[in-house]
């Protein structure tokens, strides 16, 4: 039987301190904000061990790994760990406040040929700091379906027989208006206490590292006093049933602070495949798009399926300097659902369509002012009981987003996840075509005859001179 024990505070210190991606790192020491994730580091003493790539803020970066495999058993010559993918994230911004999140995802993890698994790793962290304040949270940090020596763990640290110890999801933080905010998670560590498999005393496994900072810098002047308006042209337009668009409208200075029902089921997450995300909602932007982020970046591959969440209408496809290749879908309760920055469309995307959740609507890309950084699928929610705010009528999409992840309502069975549903008559096969942004919105969603249109050479003519 396993046994369990208490991790002490001090040596969950000691266990981070020990088990940083690098120690030599630092967070942020005056204002500004850093992050750092790892997906897997293997120390073995004597050894040069293993890793997967470190990234790290700022600069956002994003890394998706395929699966991951480490030394050989003596005695089954089996891999003594292997994973699934393995993918980090790490953001940092300090526009208008210091913020930074990090995320390191491992999933199908096999340790000592099935000694140890999981189904699924997550380590999560943010921190945010701000004139006057400062906080963090490792929320969304999670290790699912976690088995060691036949026995199911949900937390804390349990003894592997007499060669070593487990502990799941240890971390610290600490902030205050005037050090800012500083922590770290790690979501799995293994220890081996004696040797075994080949591996020696000391050797330390872990599994999911993220760790943020965040410090604000000198007091930012008070905002403008916006004059209250009931019915913005953007809340009358989206009312008609248009789409509100960023930066029109009368900007709503605080994001609205509420999780309203949409309803009883049938969700699905937007992105098919592997992909990351932090909750961003909220943070500080300068750009057009009023002020905050209405919504949450899902890191992806570039060219991932985007699916849709819901059965609903799709409108307003097309291209927009902040969006770039964007659209709106609209449930059967009238929630709206915006997504940004696609790469391409599918054919389902034209205006007015009927879809169903899970059809799969364009793929992830960085068009719009997303253009040079990690490709991903920017989404947000806005509840019909929210309308009459216009683009500023969003909500938090991170607690839904996490919801639907884990929901199995669609089944892509036969492999066929690329393909529409049901029969287009003379759209182009399953698969995207990528376009440039210009090429893209010359296309009109992609309707027959357009695309072909498209893609073809642009006919340059002499400029008329006035």
């Amino acid at each position: 039987m396993l046994k369990r024990a208490l991790v002490a505070p001090l040596a969950a210190l000691t266990l981070l301190a020990s088990a940083s991606a690098d120690a030599g790192w630092q967070g942020a020491s005056a204002s500004g904000a850093t992050a750092r994730a790892q997906a897997i580091r293997i120390v073995v003493p004597g050894a040069s061990g293993a890793a997967t790539p470190a990234v790290s803020a700022p600069n956002d970066q994003v890394l998706f790994s395929g699966g991951f495999s480490f030394g050989e058993d003596p005695t089954s010559h089996a891999p003594l760990v292997t994973t699934g993918s393995a993918n980090a994230s790490a953001s940092a911004s300090t526009s208008v406040e210091a913020s930074a999140t990090a995320s390191a995802e491992v999933n199908n993890l096999n340790v000592f040929n099935g000694e140890i698994t999981a189904s699924s790793i997550v380590a999560q962290a943010h921190a945010s700091a701000r004139a006057g304040a400062a906080k963090g949270d490792s929320s969304g940090t999670a290790v699912s379906g976690l088995v060691a020596l036949g026995q199911p763990v949900s937390g804390g640290t349990v003894a592997l027989a007499d060669w070593g110890s487990l502990t799941a999801v240890a971390g610290s933080g600490s902030g205050s208006a005037a050090t800012g905010y500083h922590g770290s998670i790690t979501a799995l560590e293994i220890r081996l206490t004696a040797e075994h498999a080949g591996l020696p005393a000391g050797t330390t496994i872990l599994i999911g590292y993220a760790e943020v900072a965040a410090q604000a810098g000198a007091a930012a002047p008070e905002p403008q006093q916006v004059p209250k308006a009931p019915k913005t042209k953007n809340a009358r337009k989206t009312a008609k049933g248009g789409a509100p668009e960023p930066g029109t409208g009368l900007p709503v200075s605080q994001p609205p602070q509420v999780t309203p029902k949409l309803t009883a089921g049938g969700y699905v997450f937007p992105v098919y495949g592997p992909s990351s995300f932090v909750d961003t909602f909220g943070a500080g932007r300068s750009d057009v798009s009023g002020g905050w982020h209405h919504g949450d970046d899902i890191f992806a591959p570039l060219g991932a399926p985007i699916l849709a969440v819901a059965s609903g209408t799709v409108f307003s496809v097309g291209w927009n300097q902040v969006g770039g290749n964007r659209l709106w879908l609209r449930d059967g309760q009238g929630n709206l659902f915006y997504y940004a920055h696609l790469s391409a469309f599918t054919p389902l995307a034209i205006n007015g369509n009927k879809v169903n959740a899970g059809d799969v609507l364009g793929f992830v890309g960085n068009t719009g002012d997303a253009q040079g950084t990690p490709t991903h699928l920017h989404f947000e929610i806005h509840p019909l009981g929210l309308i009459a705010l216009g683009y500023d009528g969003a909500v938090n999409p991170t607690t839904y987003l996490l919801a639907w992840k884990h929901l199995q309502d669609v089944s892509f069975a036969g492999g066929n996840a690329w393909a529409p549903a049901r029969s287009l008559g003379n759209a182009p096969k399953p698969g995207a075509i990528l376009l440039t942004a210009s090429d893209i919105s010359n296309a009109d969603g992609l309707v027959p005859g357009s695309l072909e249109r498209a893609v073809r050479p642009l006919i340059i003519r002499p400029s008329r001179v006035p």
